[in-house]
């Protein structure tokens, strides 16, 4: 059973109490019929281990050519759209657990599930909700879908930014994520629509298709450019809870600052080296002609085939 299934039990059990009020004890079969529908209703209730905390929710409303005001939308791309949304968030929820291939099915995806709970008032949408599942509880804390949904609001904003407030967003996404979302907005603006997605207390919203348009070409392999390499140096300093790092580049004294990847534990062992010269493997994001955004990849030292070795490894000759 699952949250929403839980809630539909609940709000039946006073309907049934109200009908074995009003029906007369001689109408004993269906009385009889209603009383064993309840004692099942109770068996379900009582049986229920409900969540630690409330599952994510958002609301996506749209406007334009597919809508037809507040009264529905064209089926086509209604259900194109909320697919291609919903691809996005799973994106990005299976993208915390470790980086997506390019190709596949997406690790886990049936965790990561949306479901549609309403028709939002206004302009046409859905009210849409975490699928809570009685295998994942208990739960604490915020949930990966959580997660991706705010963190597909935030990537969402940031294409209506500039290239650095893009690439700040961008280096924290997987390209396959990234890829995801730009074919929701490419789906709205084939389709000459607009949307405003709502998730607790923010708002991102697109006022006109051309504004859609851009954001998904500044979403492209063309404008965000990804990359690998290793750099020389030494590290001058680390915050462990922030995950973020500083390090001075050997050719040319430059200090670089980024974020430490989660492939690396824990952090704070960085600050072990400090001023030791090492090479660093880091990826690059650059949105456009911005500065890069750099994640620590591996760090130690170089073997001859140009594999980091990490502190405490062994490499072969």
């Amino acid at each position: 059973m699952d949250v929403h299934e839980y809630q539909l039990l609940q709000s039946e059990l006073p309907v049934l109490d109200r009908l074995l009020a009003q029906t007369p004890e001689k109408n004993v079969i269906n009385r009889m019929s209603l009383q064993a529908r309840k004692d099942a209703v109770m068996k379900a209730l009582t049986s229920y281990t409900p969540p630690l905390r409330e599952p994510a929710r958002a609301r996506l409303t749209f406007q334009g050519k597919p809508v037809v005001g507040n009264y529905g939308i064209f089926a086509k791309f209604g259900g194109e759209a909320i697919d291609k949304f919903a691809d996005a968030v799973r994106a990005f929820a299976a993208s915390r657990s470790g980086p997506l291939g390019t190709r596949g099915a997406i690790p886990n995806r049936d965790d990561y599930q949306l479901i549609i709970t309403g028709t939002a008032p206004g302009s046409f949408g859905f009210d849409l909700e975490e699928h809570l599942i009685q295998s994942t509880l208990p739960m604490e804390g915020p949930s990966l879908v959580g997660q991706a949904i705010k963190q597909t609001c935030a990537l969402m904003t940031a294409t209506q930014g500039s290239d650095d407030d893009l690439a700040d967003v961008a280096a924290e996404s997987d390209p396959r994520a990234i890829v995801a979302l730009r074919d929701f907005l490419k789906t709205m603006a084939d389709h000459e629509a607009v949307c405003a997605l709502q998730f607790q207390d923010k708002v991102i919203r697109f006022t006109n298709t051309g504004q859609v348009r851009r954001s998904a070409e500044r979403l492209s392999q063309d404008n965000i450019h990804e990359d690998e390499q290793y750099l020389d140096g030494a590290f001058i300093g680390v915050l462990p809870k922030k995950r973020t790092f500083e390090f001075r580049l050997a050719a040319t004294g430059e200090i670089i600052t980024g974020r430490v990847g989660p492939d690396i534990i824990d952090a704070g062992v960085i600050n072990q080296v400090l001023e030791q010269q090492t090479t660093i493997q880091v990826q690059t994001t650059r949105v456009g002609d911005g500065r890069p955004r750099y994640v620590l990849l591996h760090y130690g030292e170089p073997l001859k085939s140009g594999v980091i070795v990490k502190d405490g490894e062994k490499g072969n000759d």
